[in-house]
């Protein structure tokens, strides 16, 4: 019994320690965030999903045989990379490894450079594992038939809530994962936002080439994912977790990753 209360009294202890180290990031943030952003990336994504669904869909699937094997091939052995399991586990594995190294490790630097990487890798496993959930409850509600049923459904076939796979179509479950972890890489890694940008849309597309889904399927997927990358970095921002809130009311990294947090990886890669 004695145990069982000094057990709850560090428990009690610790969430307080940690509400209050919340609360003191979360005051000390004084930028407001940005109100605008949001609004055009969704007007953007909007016009982009119509018209994939408008223009595209149809030609994707009534010629989705047609594509050489060679890409069908290539597509299938990447198109996996989509898929959430690997990452929530190796984010997962990486957060509590950093975590529970730095109380062991008596550098200050390298206790930093522990907790950081700690830091990203929760970002990363939240950004992933609360978008696929996400994605995987919208895409049951709205029931869209996969190209796979195009010939009797046709590209507009839905049935809400039907509990079947072949009606799961849209969005995208693997784009969604590639829109969010791609571009939770371009936040942290701003330098490469460009070839990250063009490195999702050809795995995100590779949904398509392979005949699972739309299209707009994956356009809606890869923008869902990165909504919730940016929604959860600038969450982060607010307590000053990992990102930093910008002028421009985005959210920055509070460092370099190859400069400041892995700088051995930096040093080797100039080698």
């Amino acid at each position: 019994m004695a145990n069982g209360r000094q057990v709850r009294t560090i428990e009690k202890v610790n969430a307080g320690a940690i509400a209050a180290w919340l609360k003191a990031r979360h005051e000390r943030n004084t930028l407001p965030a940005s109100s605008s952003y949001w609004r055009i990336f969704l007007f953007v994504t909007a016009n982009l999903v119509l018209l994939a669904f408008l223009v595209f869909d149809v030609p994707a699937a009534a010629t989705a045989g047609d594509a050489a094997s060679a890409i069908r091939s290539v597509s299938r052995a990447v198109t996996d990379i989509g898929k959430s399991g690997w990452i929530l586990f190796g984010s997962a594995f990486v957060f509590l490894a950093a975590f529970t190294a730095s109380s062991k490790i008596e550098s200050a630097r390298r206790r930093f450079q522990a907790l950081y990487t700690s830091q990203i890798a929760l970002y990363l496993f939240a950004t992933v594992a609360l978008s696929g959930l996400s994605a995987n409850l919208i895409k049951r509600a709205i029931g869209r038939a996969r190209p796979i049923q195009f010939e009797e459904w046709g590209a507009f076939g839905f049935s809400p809530f039907a509990g079947n796979a072949r009606f799961e179509s849209f969005p995208s479950g693997h784009a969604t994962t590639i829109g969010a972890l791609f571009m939770a890489l371009a936040l942290l890694l701003p330098r490469y936002r460009v070839v990250l940008a063009m490195l999702a849309v050809w795995l995100g597309m590779t949904r398509v080439m392979v005949g699972a889904h739309y299209p707009s399927d994956v356009t809606a997927g890869l923008a869902f994912g990165a909504w919730f990358s940016l929604f959860i970095a600038i969450a982060f921002s607010r307590y000053g977790i990992v990102f930093k809130t910008a002028p421009n009311g985005l959210p920055a990294p509070r460092l370099s990753l190859l400069r400041n947090v892995w700088p051995g990886f930096r040093a080797r890669r100039s080698r």
